[in-house]
Order: structure tokens, then C-alpha cells, then sequence
């Protein structure tokens, strides 16, 4: 869902539910399946786009994942969407899964990438 015409908060912006953002900090189904892509440097991705989230050049193609910030222990299960770019390059995270991260919005968190569980 998009947020309304005219947001300028946080809240107004993020626009997932309370079940959306339970179900996205749950752990995953199997997490002995889960596969490491590896680390990655993330930036507030366009505010508007609502949802759970990674854009990232550590996948070539959609697929769900999760992602880590050992800063805070927290994890959001999100879609991993690709982006041109070396493995080292950065990604863009969405406002939803910043928040679920417990990282500042200002900051460029290194993240943990998982795929598969």
C-alpha cells in the first residue's frame, strides 16, 4: 500500500500492518537451511515503496531471504531483489525492514544477507 499523498513521518510512511511486521521479525521455518550471501552495506531505499525489502547485488534474481543487523540482533525476513552492481557494492534496504532492524534511518548499516529456511 502506498502511503498517503502529503506523508512526512515516519509512521505515515510505513504503511505495513502489525501482522505484516510480525510475520516479517518472525524466525525463519528452517533456519539449518538458510544460506549466507554474505555482508552488505544498506541505505534507506525510496520511502514510498512499501513492504519488505532488500535491493541488493547479491542476487541475480527475486527470492526470499533475510537479513541480519548484528548491531542489533534484529532480523526481517524480506524479498531480495537484484540490483546491477559488484557483490561489494551497497544496497538499499526498505523503511519496513530499517525499522524492523532497530538501525537508525540515518545510518548505513552492514547487514547480514541469508537465503533458503
Amino acid at each position: 500500500m502506498k502511503p498517503p499523498a502529503g506523508a512526512r513521518t515516519v509512521e505515515q510512511f510505513d504503511t505495513t500492518t502489525p501482522e505484516e511486521r510480525v510475520a516479517a521479525a518472525a524466525a525463519p521455518v528452517e533456519p539449518a537451511g538458510e544460506r549466507s550471501l554474505g555482508t552488505t552495506v544498506a541505505s534507506l531505499g525510496e520511502v514510498a515503496e512499501a513492504g519488505f525489502w532488500l535491493k541488493t547485488p547479491l542476487v541475480t534474481e527475486r527470492t526470499r531471504g533475510r537479513v541480519l543487523n548484528p548491531a542489533s540482533g534484529k532480523s526481517a525476513q524480506v524479498d531480495l531483489i537484484p540490483i546491477d552492481g559488484p557483490a561489494s557494492a551497497g544496497s538499499r534496504i526498505s523503511l519496513a525492514a530499517m525499522r524492523l532492524l532497530e538501525a537508525s534511518l540515518t545510518d548505513l548499516p552492514t547487514v547480514e544477507v541469508f537465503t533458503g529456511g
